[in-house]
């Protein structure tokens, strides 16, 4: 019924560590400092970050989510770049059977992200590899999630009108409420926190911010992450030219990011923390092992080497002091690593490769000038050439920025990126730039296109013209479309023609946040048996009025910890009854499913049930014989 309970589960691995900390189920702190051996004094005053409603925000993060995501058919696209709305695979929308496409296994979440990560929880614990967000700057006008720790998903329900039909999503902050900065807080640490819950051992988190809240941010990071996994504070400068304000003493040039890993003895050895690798690199004799240079094998005029003969493929001889012994010259001759230019006649050079450049590369620094990492002009320009209007945010991020944070992440193919402020979808565009092998994870909350703003305008026009919703989660998608619609046209021979292990990832899958599937138990106000015995036959069936399988399905594959990227099919074999195989890839796992008003005793036996199988099905499906006997032949859940 609800996501996995996030204090539950520590409470667990804390009571593997320290038995002898609990007394009654609870922990006994005194016990467990002295377990720790802590023998501090107890002194009235002592380093602490805090701030008005910081216990609220712990509350908050602790109520599980009681939503669920529902897909979102027909709005995506396939791996190989083919609309999920195309004539030809509409079906796709009306049925829950797998189509022959390949499926995307990149991701755009609309919702609010909080809701949403606490979903994702269960199957994407301890998976991700980066984390890159831009969240509200807490500039007075920018923020949008007022929560409410009693019940969340109905503030969202209502704040995107899907309740109330007055619901007006942007909500202000402004510097004269008294809990200016204290709001801000209590909105990133229920969210950091939880993202944190999601990066790998060697995962890394970055976060973008501007002056308003970057102290803030140290802290509250400093006690989410542990101090000892900054990893460091990048001073990224976004404008490209000199501002003249009249009105301050010192421009705004710069932007912040700052960086935390889950562990940092990942991000002490050689290979992490590079930037992107500039430089002439091309492969002219289509060497297997990608794009190339060369150096001069010869020595220079200030260095020693060995002398020996070299003779080139046209019989030129060359009698001089080269890099190496004339042994380590013919292992490189042999491993095709030696060229010599002017058709054969030239003096020998060493290739060395791309590949191996990017992992011996430059350090990053913590200063990212605009003319290597991009500015907010470029970012405009880059949306404008792709979408036809500039950015909707004020200080838009370039994919050149983004694309050397996963550099220096040191992002492999099948590595999941995730952006929970996801905002125009620049993370996307990025990733897609940067390798198109990476998984990737959006989530945009539907925050409603301003018409006061004049930065939104054009926005709203193009929505209108296209038939979208005017919301930021609209433009967010259909910028991916046109990312992916453009890489497909002018790298068609490059990407999706080419062979390989693991092939690129042209596509993305929708899903929404809403309400669940399962009818909520609410009881009754008052003590009245008759109204307590309708609630309670309203409840025999705990699916809502008008339940799709498809949305059900997935329910159950979020609530079980299978991933977004699940693979559902009918089992065609099955005749008796409509059998659902949920099936995860990445994690190995599957259960069976059954959504049918009665489960046929012929059923099971045509399944081959065994200890391992998960069975799912509905409780009123089952007699009490039946029930028992699946009981011993798998693992049976019921709704």
């Amino acid at each position: 019924m609800e996501s996995s309970n996030l204090i539950d589960e520590r409470m667990e691995s804390f009571r593997s560590l320290f038995p002898e900390a609990f007394t009654e189920g609870k922990i006994d702190f005194p016990k467990l400092r002295e377990a720790l051996g802590d023998f501090v004094e107890d002194r009235p005053e002592r380093y602490s970050f805090s701030w008005a409603g910081k216990r609220n925000a712990i509350r908050l993060l602790q109520t599980p989510s009681r939503a669920t995501l529902k897909p979102a058919f027909g709005e995506g696209v396939f791996a190989d770049g083919t609309p999920e709305n195309d004539p030809q695979i509409a079906q796709i929308s009306k049925s829950v059977k797998s189509s022959d496409k390949p499926i995307s296994k990149n991701l755009f979440i609309e919702g609010d992200n909080l809701e949403v990560l606490k979903l994702l929880y269960k199957s994407y614990a301890g998976r991700v590899k980066m984390i890159y967000i831009d969240p509200p700057y807490n500039t007075g006008k920018d923020f949008i999630y007022p929560d409410n720790f009693a019940d969340p998903l109905d503030t969202y329900l209502r704040l995107t009108g899907q309740k109330d039909a007055e619901g007006n999503l942007m909500t202000s902050n402004p510097e004269t409420s008294g809990r200016y900065h204290s709001a801000w807080l209590s909105m990133m640490y229920p969210r950091l926190f939880i993202a944190r819950q999601l990066l790998r051992e060697d995962g890394v988190i970055f976060v973008s911010i501007d002056d308003h809240e970057v102290h803030n941010l140290r802290l509250i990071m400093n006690e989410i992450f542990g101090e000892e996994n900054f990893e460091g504070h990048i001073h990224w400068r976004r404008r490209h030219n000199q501002p003249n304000d009249p009105t301050k003493m010192i421009a705004i040039v710069a932007e912040h990011i700052i960086s935390y890993s889950r562990n940092t003895s990942f991000y002490k050895k050689s290979g992490v923390g590079k930037i992107e690798l500039t430089g002439d690199f091309s492969n002219p004799d289509n060497d297997p092992r990608g794009d190339w240079a060369s150096k001069p094998w010869k020595v220079g005029s200030d260095q020693s080497g060995s002398r020996y003969i070299i003779t080139t493929p046209t019989c030129k001889e060359y009698d001089e002091e080269w890099m190496g012994e004339e042994s380590t010259y013919k292992a490189l001759l042999k491993d095709n690593r030696i060229i010599f230019p002017g058709n054969g006649n030239g003096a020998p050079r060493k290739k060395y490769f791309k590949f191996e450049r990017e992992r011996e590369g430059q350090c990053a620094t913590n200063w990212w000038p605009h003319d290597k990492f991009g500015h907010n002009q470029g970012a405009n320009i880059e949306m404008t050439e792709l979408m036809g209007f500039k950015n909707v945010f004020s200080n838009p991020k370039p994919s050149e920025l983004i694309k050397n944070l996963i550099s220096i992440a040191h992002c492999e193919v099948g590595d999941i990126i995730l952006d929970f402020f996801a905002g125009s979808c620049v993370t996307y565009h990025s990733v897609i730039l940067k390798n198109a092998c990476l998984q990737n994870i959006c989530i945009q909350i539907p925050e409603p296109l301003d018409p006061s703003n004049s930065d939104h305008k054009a926005a709203i026009e193009f929505c209108i013209s296209h038939n979208l919703k005017q919301t930021i989660a609209e433009i967010g998608k259909e910028r991916i479309r046109r990312v992916i619609k453009k890489m497909k046209s002018e790298h068609e021979n490059d990407l999706i023609s080419r062979a390989r292990e693991t092939p690129e990832d042209l596509g993305f899958r929708v899903f929404k946040l809403d309400e669940s599937n399962y009818i909520r138990w609410t009881g009754t106000a008052e003590k009245d048996a008759d109204e307590l015995v309708k609630q309670m036959e309203l409840s025999l069936d705990p699916l809502i009025p008008g339940w799709k399988p498809e949305d059900v399905l997935w329910e159950i594959a979020i609530k079980e910890g299978l991933s977004l990227t699940s693979r559902i099919e009918k089992i065609e074999d099955v005749k008796t009854n409509s059998i659902w195989r949920i099936t995860d890839e990445d994690k190995d796992q599957s259960l069976l499913v059954c959504l049918d008003n009665v489960l046929e005793p012929e059923t099971p036996r045509s399944l081959n049930l065994d200890k391992e199988t998960r069975f799912i099905c509905r409780d009123i499906a089952l007699t009490d014989e039946l029930a028992a006997n699946l009981a011993l032949q798998c693992r049976l859940k019921t709704i």
